[in-house]
């Protein structure tokens, strides 16, 4: 394998790092590249800890010249460190050479090998204490992005909504689990009762009053699944549910579906609100329509969508695997055999950029 600079690993450096792979007897394996390849260009075997022969890894450099150094690890001694040295004082030819060829070099000699990879710029940079500052930079938390600050509000008030319901009735939390329960209005309750009554194709959509945190009815019509994405709020939180008298499944069943729409342009504060809210607003329509004796299938999975006119019957049949494991098929000349399971990817999260 070689790199864009047509520079490769010689038979000589491939069998020095192969040498030292075998044994414990190595502790810097030096690489330059000479000739247009990379070469080993000294090996130098362990006289202490790692912390203490890293401090003598600056005595095997030369200021202004470039080097690779493969370095063991005391812990395990099967992993390696790959130093790629290029000081500021350098060529800019040699700069440039070093700075192309550093994939390479460990593609070639094997990538699993390399459990970390350090750039240093002077002999500074390489000593025990600089590596020290090197590891706990990478154990230190990620910084976060704009989305994913969002998010972690999103989650934190989940949590506290969880504790909230806890406190104040351990009853409902027993019945619904962790999260806010809404007051019903009496609309929704009946569009609740029409949806698992009937037996046509409906949608409804409820919102939340943010003044009363209450649930409210903004849908409530037959529609067709073509019709779903579009009949949802494009820029606001909403629960909706589906019932779709649907062929996929073998046998065929009406299904009701419900989904939680959080559009990635809506606030913060209704996602957080109407996170907390989902689970419990879910399983109280569940329970209410069970409790109702109707015939239709309540599915067991909660879909969400950050982007609603991405509903349509597609997505759900991708969203609740009915093209895997339900999926009704048949063989030529025979009886229905079980489709071939396939994998499906879990709902994204409410507001996740897609």
């Amino acid at each position: 394998m070689s790199a864009p600079t047509g520079i490769s690993v010689s038979p000589e450096l491939a069998s020095a790092f192969s040498d030292a792979v075998a044994s414990t007897d190595t502790r810097f394996l030096k690489i330059s590249i000479k000739n247009e390849s990379l070469v080993p260009d000294g090996v130098h075997p362990p006289s202490g800890s790692l912390e203490q022969d890293l401090d003598k890894l600056g005595d095997l450099l030369e200021d202004n010249v470039p080097a690779y150094i493969l370095v063991r690890m005391d812990d395990p001694t099967s992993e390696w460190l790959a130093v790629h040295y290029v000081p500021d004082s350098a060529k800019v030819r040699d700069k440039m050479l070093y700075a192309a060829t550093r994939t390479i070099l460990t593609k070639s000699l094997g990538a699993a090998h390399f459990t970390d990879n350090i750039f240093a710029t002077s002999k500074d940079d390489l000593n025990a204490d600089a590596y020290a500052k090197h590891k706990r930079h990478l154990a230190a938390p990620k910084p976060m992005s704009a989305w994913e600050k969002e998010m972690e509000e999103v989650k934190a008030a989940e949590r506290e909504a969880g504790g909230r319901s806890y406190e104040g009735s351990q009853a409902r939390q027993n019945h619904v689990g962790q999260g806010v329960s809404l007051k019903w209005s009496p609309e929704v309750e009946e569009a609740v009762k029409e949806l698992g009554a009937t037996e046509e194709s409906r949608l409804v959509v409820f919102n939340i009053d943010p003044a009363t945190e209450g649930l409210h009815l903004t849908f409530n019509s037959a529609v067709d699944v073509s019709q779903v994405g579009n009949s949802l709020p494009p820029s606001d939180p909403a629960y909706a549910f589906f019932a779709w008298p649907q062929s996929h499944t073998s046998p065929p069943r009406r299904e009701i579906i419900p989904i939680y729409s959080c559009p990635s342009a809506s606030p913060v504060r209704h996602r957080m609100l109407y996170s907390s809210a989902s689970l419990v607003t879910v399983n109280e329509v569940k329970d209410y329509l069970k409790n109702m004796g109707t015939t239709s299938t309540f599915s067991p999975r909660k879909l969400e969508t950050s982007d609603p006119t991405e509903v349509n019957e597609q997505f759900l049949v991708s969203e609740l695997g009915w093209a895997g494991p339900e999926a009704p098929t048949s063989t030529a000349g025979g009886p229905t055999a079980s489709a071939e399971k396939k994998p499906f990817a879990r709902p994204k999260g409410p507001g996740r950029k897609r």
